[in-house]
């Protein structure tokens, strides 16, 4: 009898691809049971497997008891964020004559890719290069330590004695100023040549300041590290005058810190309303109200002239002639990936460093995940999908050939007290799609279908289902029995809630 042709399954949670005639048991990369596996057109069924370990939507922290915690004790995320998560499995070295891998970026990309790689093989040498003085932290947080929610001595996601036991070489404060990979060596600030037989680029991405006229000036900062938090927190924040521009997520959650700290806070953006790639018109002047009543205020079509002041930061011009006053300015207009490396090591770059399925560069021996990495045009910008690519990317450093199948853009984030949650495409792009709304004076909830599936959803104030949706969007869930009763948004939630148990 001929052996079972080898098909394609997808792990609708991280983007994992194996393949075989049969789906895995468990993702060797995040877990997730063999029935989140898509074979399109049809799923493979698999039996359930009793619930020891929970991931947070929202920070990724896993927690190990019958039963999610109240609260995630890193994000503060309440215990109806989080979602059942199956033990790995243990991985073997897939390659002979790898002995030294290195890692660039501290980041989780990075980190997730060093301990896959420790998970591969007891022997290969991993050395993690870091350009922060601080051990790997837990960057999303970084607005709860500016708000004082939590202590510095909170962020890290791993302590030195971790890096010892798993004889893994972290180096802080090492810049790399060359890569040479026909020579397969970095070259470090200062003069040190590293020699590596797999690179993994996991090296982040830095904050774009857009070229205003006068940003160059004392009091303007961004905020993606823990020194930018602890330079602002420095100066003061109690009863000073605090501008923040960019009403995305980072400057949501920065004015809410700031203002939580007692500062009197401004918020400009400059379309039309919040959060405009995650959520559409009705849903960011419904986050709109919540931002007003934590004291912020709120100036939408705020397009920024001028920076004003003289050695210091006095103001803003906006484009429309007016003026507004501050003390500290916090730009949080995006990121772009750290790629000036690759690109002149000659690695094939676009917006990021381009990867294919394995997150394999250009350059067969190096590899790229997180904020840095482009696959299939993509730049994901966030938490889960860096740290499910660092943990393929190390996987594959040691030949194991998994690919990375892409995975829907989502943001589980708690903002200014409110509960928010947006995944996938929340935008009808013609007559073929079919959206079902809900709006009330606590909030507003979307959900849009597509071909029968769940494609993308909104949920601000209850985000309640946030798991739910996460699982209906990802494993791609028939939903032609609902729709065909012209559902109301509340028929889509309880069918959510029954189709996931």
């Amino acid at each position: 009898m001929p052996a079972p042709a080898a098909k394609a399954w997808r792990c609708a949670v991280c983007g994992y691809v194996h393949t075989g005639p049969e789906a895995p048991d468990f993702c060797p990369v995040c877990g997730a049971p063999c029935e989140v596996f898509e074979l399109e057109p049809a799923r493979q069924p698999a039996a359930s497997a009793p619930v020891e370990r929970w991931r947070c939507l929202n920070c990724t922290y896993v927690h190990t008891g019958a039963e999610p915690p109240q609260t995630c004790p890193i994000c503060g995320a309440a215990s109806d964020t989080f979602e059942p998560l199956v033990e790995k499995t243990q991985q073997a070295a897939h390659a002979t004559g790898i002995r030294r891998v290195i890692v660039v970026g501290g980041g989780v990309a990075g980190l997730a890719a060093a301990e896959s790689l420790r998970t591969s093989s007891s022997d290969v040498e991993i050395t993690l290069v870091s350009k922060e003085p601080a051990l790997p932290y837990y960057r999303l947080n970084l607005t709860r330590f500016l708000a004082g929610d939590i202590d510095e001595q909170h962020l890290p996601i791993k302590g030195q004695d971790w890096f010892d036991e798993q004889r893994i070489g972290f180096m802080r404060e090492a810049e790399v100023s060359e890569i040479k990979p026909e020579d397969h060596q970095l070259l470090l600030h200062g003069g040190e040549t590293l020699p590596y037989d797999k690179l993994i680029l996991a090296a982040g991405a830095h904050p774009f300041i857009p070229p205003f006229p006068g940003a160059n000036r004392e009091g303007i900062t961004s905020l993606r590290t823990l020194a930018n938090a602890q330079q602002i927190l420095g100066g003061g924040v109690a009863d000073r005058r605090c501008l923040c521009i960019g009403g995305g997520l980072l400057g949501l959650e920065t004015a809410g810190a700031l203002a939580r700290r007692g500062a009197e806070v401004t918020l400009l953006e400059g379309h039309g309303w919040l959060m405009p790639r995650q959520l559409n018109e009705a849903a960011g002047k419904a986050l709109a109200r919540y931002v007003e009543a934590a004291g912020i205020t709120l100036l939408t079509q705020a397009r920024t002239r001028e920076i004003m002041g003289d050695e210091r930061v006095r103001g803003v011009e906006l484009e429309d002639g007016r003026t507004v006053g501050t003390d500290l300015v916090i730009i949080a207009t995006g990121v772009r990936p750290n790629s000036y490396l690759a690109r002149m090591a000659g690695l094939e770059v676009n917006r990021g460093i381009v990867v294919d399925n394995h997150l394999v560069t250009s350059h067969t021996d190096i590899l790229a995940a997180g904020d840095v990495a482009e696959h299939r045009g993509v730049l994901y910008g966030t938490w889960a999908p860096s740290e499910y690519q660092g943990n393929i990317a190390g996987m594959n450093a040691l030949g194991a050939g998994v690919e990375f199948g892409g995975i829907p853009r989502s943001n589980a984030l708690k903002v200014l007290d409110v509960e928010l949650f947006s995944i996938g495409q929340i935008q009808p792009e013609d007559a073929s799609y079919q959206t079902i709304d809900r709006t009330d004076d606590d909030g507003y909830c979307r959900f849009v279908f597509r071909d029968s599936h769940l494609i993308g959803a909104i949920l601000l104030s209850d985000a309640t289902i946030a798991p739910r949706v996460k699982k209906a969007v990802e494993s791609q869930t028939d939903c032609s029995g609902l729709l065909a009763k012209h559902p109301k948004a509340a028929d889509v939630i309880d069918f959510l809630g029954s189709a996931s148990d």
